[in-house]
């Protein structure tokens, strides 16, 4: 498939990292998507859940619209023992424990996120790139860096919840 412009791209990429996700989580069980392959490492159920905060928590940053995990009462549904602001980002391996949650929950959670994604970043022009959205960083980040970032960040954890579930399909 061929982009003529920048939306397109970034749907495109998004798009992969939901398919991503949904392979990684469809059709196992909550102790499944919550087994650890070590004592310290992260569930695919983390993962995924930290995956889809840090997107909608940076997308709507950037876009200047409230994050569904609390517009939308994610947060309530997930009923995780973290503030609200949370995104995974520096926790424990005792918090990474305390993410338990079904498929259902998970692919929900990320599939609202994504359909917001597709919604901001499908209006988004060259132009747009150089727009800065985060003065705390110097050079300050630009919101072309910034849905880079998000995408690669993505793709990485959703590369990991693939390993895991791989890891742990050997298993059985």
């Amino acid at each position: 498939m061929t982009h003529a412009n920048s939306a397109g791209l970034l749907v495109d990429a998004f798009g992969r990292v939901r398919e991503s996700v949904h392979e990684a989580v469809e059709g196992l069980t909550e102790d499944e998507l919550g087994a650890r392959i070590d004592p310290d490492a992260n569930s695919i159920a983390w993962l995924v859940w930290h995956l889809t905060r840090i997107q909608d928590d940076h997308l709507a940053g950037a876009f200047g619209t409230e994050q569904l995990w609390t517009a939308d009462g994610w947060a309530a549904r997930f009923a995780l023992p973290f503030p609200d602001g949370a995104t995974g980002y520096g926790q424990s391996s005792a918090q990474v424990a305390a993410v338990r949650a079904s498929a259902e929950l998970l692919l929900g959670y990320h599939d609202a996120v994504h359909a917001r994604t597709v919604e901001l970043a499908g209006t988004v022009t060259n132009a747009d790139l150089g727009r800065v959205v985060d003065t705390s960083w110097d050079p300050p980040v630009t919101l072309g860096v910034r849905l880079v970032s998000v995408i690669a960040d993505d793709l990485q954890h959703a590369g990991q919840a693939a390993y895991v579930r791989g890891v742990l399909e050997r298993k059985t």
